[in-house]
């Protein structure tokens, strides 16, 4: 598996290109930026390896993370994917909440919901969802062999914000349970930040440390 981290938007959202190696089957996580310029430096990457985009995943329904959807939808005209509970985010909802966040772009609706336990399959990668909310009602982690995509549960040191509608400081706990039950070696690339390490976190990090 091949991963590549552009930073987009206002936010600086962790947007994610996951290619197997073998078969050249991807899927883009995360599609936060809200301009063509950034669009563009990604689906350059897409077509200079001759990559053979799949799905559009988003962790939860954030617009800082979804907001590039619509662009990767027209390009690509793939399904985008996302946790039952946050798809009400996208479409005409996640258009109200893109715009007064400022975002000049957002989502169209949600083409499949995933649900805990699922599996998406690209080439031979296999991501399993992990219903992990807290962020959000229906953030969700995807996790492949030896590596976790977290969304905004956990960051490098830190871990996401629970004072958004639908957030819950219990659901983060639970969520954050989860994760650091994950084998010490397993890389985390999170929504926004640096990669880092299950194992590092369980030693550096404050909010795992008070589980």
């Amino acid at each position: 598996m091949i991963t590549q981290m552009f930073t987009v938007g206002a936010f600086f959202t962790n947007c994610y290109v996951v290619s197997c190696r073998q078969t050249k089957e991807a899927i883009i996580i995360d599609p936060g930026f809200n301009d063509c310029f950034e669009a563009e430096k990604i689906f350059k990457l897409i077509d200079e390896n001759a990559l053979v985009l799949k799905f559009v995943l988003d962790t939860h329904g954030h617009p800082d993370h979804t907001c590039g959807n619509k662009m990767v939808k027209e390009k690509f005209h793939v399904p985008i994917l996302i946790h039952e509970y946050d798809a009400y985010m996208l479409g005409k909802v996640g258009k109200s909440i893109a715009e007064f966040f400022g975002f000049e772009n957002s989502s169209p609706p949600a083409d499949a919901s995933l649900h805990d336990g699922d599996l998406v399959k690209f080439g031979r990668i296999i991501l399993k969802v992990v219903h992990t909310p807290g962020h959000s009602r229906g953030s969700m982690s995807l996790l492949g062999e030896k590596e976790v995509f977290s969304g905004d549960i956990l960051f490098s040191g830190s871990i996401g914000r629970t004072d958004f509608p639908e957030s819950s400081e219990l659901d983060m706990s639970l969520s954050l349970k989860k994760l650091a039950s994950l084998p010490d070696h397993f890389v985390v690339y999170p929504g926004h930040g640096p990669t880092t390490t299950i194992g590092e976190e369980k030693h550096s990090n404050p909010f795992l440390q008070s589980l």
